[in-house]
């Protein structure tokens, strides 16, 4: 059994993200960066900055994130499915090609490095993060956000240097629910108590 499920995940994480376009069909096309900037920034800059590195705690930095994957959030936080007033409100303003445009040019620019902060809580963050918890079936984080916390393009979003608050929060509610966009991060978040959470939140803060 434990040989068929690994080769069912092995075949789910080669499969392409988005179906192959068949010969003649004609195909996408590519984001426009300058209508990305200019949409970003009439949406979106107030609470994200200028650059996509947001300077407050509990709104994410953007920048160099995976461009299907604020895509698909984008899309999500329109249509409700990702839970949030102040989201959909702005989601709502924004085409999908508008999306498509904002995130690309998100994905360009740098983003800036984070730092761990809790000394206390750093080593236990760092076990959580790359060996999981073995004995209560908690998978590491690294299997799907990499060692470096870059993420895997279009599948699992990067991390590295995100605020240490802004991944609290989202990991307790994924535990809570009130986040449920995402099944397999609730069965993991549903696993952690509130001082792994913080400590995980903060090593991921230091990544690079």
């Amino acid at each position: 059994m434990k040989l068929l499920a690994s080769l069912l995940m092995a075949a789910v994480l080669a499969a392409p993200a988005f179906p192959a376009f068949s010969a003649g069909a004609a195909a996408p096309a590519k984001a426009d960066l300058a209508k990305g900037e200019a949409s970003y920034s009439t949406v979106c800059v107030a609470c994200h900055a200028a650059d996509g590195n947001s300077s407050i705690a509990e709104n994410p930095k953007l920048a160099q994130q995976h461009p299907e994957y604020l895509v698909k959030q984008l899309q999500e936080f329109k249509s409700g499915k990702r839970a949030s007033a102040v989201m959909q409100g702005f989601a709502s303003m924004l085409s999908d090609e508008d999306m498509k445009n904002v995130s690309a040019w998100l994905a360009s620019q740098p983003s800036k490095e984070g730092a761990a902060k809790d000394k206390a809580l750093v080593a236990l963050g760092e076990r959580i993060y790359r060996g999981g918890i073995a004995d209560r079936n908690i998978a590491a984080c690294a299997g799907c956000h990499s060692p470096n916390g870059a993420g895997i393009p279009s599948q699992y979003p990067r991390l590295s240097g995100q605020h240490a608050v802004y991944t609290e929060l989202q990991l307790k509610a994924f535990r809570d629910g009130t986040r449920n966009n995402n099944v397999q991060m609730t069965g993991v978040a549903a696993k952690l108590n509130d001082r792994e959470i913080r400590a995980v939140s903060d090593y991921i803060a230091g990544l690079r």
